[in-house]
């Protein structure tokens, strides 16, 4: 295997990392209330936002920054689920759908309006600038960052939705809500729960999105999102599990069609994107590992 090969292996995995950590926002959240919130990809421009204010403006540590990232996330992520899509619940699902949009367009623009569109610079810590030779592929510490707190944070999530209270109620939640409720758990909690998890989660990738391309700007986080939910509709959407797989798939496709094919089709990886989303739902329209399911009570 030729090191360019390898190369490209590498950046499709770290690629598929940050796309993992979004989707898996999407299908928490569309596992419990039926909902596709468009607006993730815009909490991932907050999280970069917030890494930008503290590392950039503030000098503060980068741990510190990326707990801020994850507060920011998990903030605003219930803050929209409260003043936004709550009162809407057990309203037609198009509502939501069209909700999500309308609130994903007016944080960008309010993002526009306040910051302006100049893409700002996000320089981590010297420390993270190098990296090691690896096949004769190049490894960057930033890479390696991205692959460990990915890995930590997923397995923070399976470890919260498995063995804690609130993750059980959630799994509940997500099996019928109607019937949750009648049995006295507090599905407001749950839901803004799902929701904050999955803003903590769009946060941090922001953070290492902006990392590692240098640079954060308000309409950074609308094509990372709408890939991360390509992941997560690949994957099965509502399947945790298969969010992951879909990231990886998803980063690994994306990077691999670009890298190996003629430089000229480079322009064309979104299309190579969702001309992948069509063909894995003509094969499997539950995707990988989703399986369909009724409309609850």
């Amino acid at each position: 295997m030729s090191a360019y090969l390898i190369q490209q292996i590498v950046n499709g995995l770290v690629l598929g990392s940050m796309y993992a950590l979004v989707a898996v926002g999407f299908s928490m959240i569309y596992s419990i209330v039926r909902l596709i919130n468009f607006a993730q990809g815009d909490i991932v421009m907050i999280g970069a936002l917030t890494a930008v204010f503290c590392l950039m403006a503030l000098g503060l540590p980068l741990w510190v920054t990326v707990l801020a990232t994850l507060a920011a996330g998990a903030a605003l992520a219930a803050l929209i689920e409260v003043l936004v899509f709550r009162p809407q619940r057990g309203a037609p699902q198009v509502n939501g759908f069209i909700t999500s949009l309308a609130v994903s367009i007016l944080i960008q623009n309010l993002g526009v309006m306040l910051l302006s569109a100049q893409p700002r610079p996000l320089r981590l810590p010297s420390e993270w600038r190098g990296g090691i030779d690896m096949f004769g592929a190049r490894l960057s510490m930033l890479d390696i960052g991205i692959f460990v707190s990915t890995a930590v944070s997923l397995a923070g999530l399976v470890y919260f939705v498995r063995f804690t209270r609130m993750g059980i109620a959630m799994r509940a939640t997500s099996e019928n809500l109607t019937a949750a409720r009648l049995m006295g758990i507090p599905v407001n909690r749950v839901v803004m729960t799902a929701f904050a998890v999955g803003g903590a989660l769009a946060g941090l990738a922001g953070l290492l999105w902006g990392g590692r391309y240098g640079q954060v700007d308000p309409l950074m986080g609308f094509v990372p999102g709408l890939k991360a939910f390509v992941a997560a509709v690949i994957g099965g959407v509502g399947s945790l599990t298969g969010a992951v797989l879909g990231g990886f798939l998803l980063g690994l496709a994306e990077v691999l069609l670009v890298g190996l094919l003629p430089q000229e089709f480079g322009a064309y990886r979104d299309a190579f994107v969702f001309a992948l989303l069509i063909v894995v739902l003509l094969v499997l329209p539950s995707g990988l590992m989703g399986h369909s399911t009724e409309e609850r009570a």
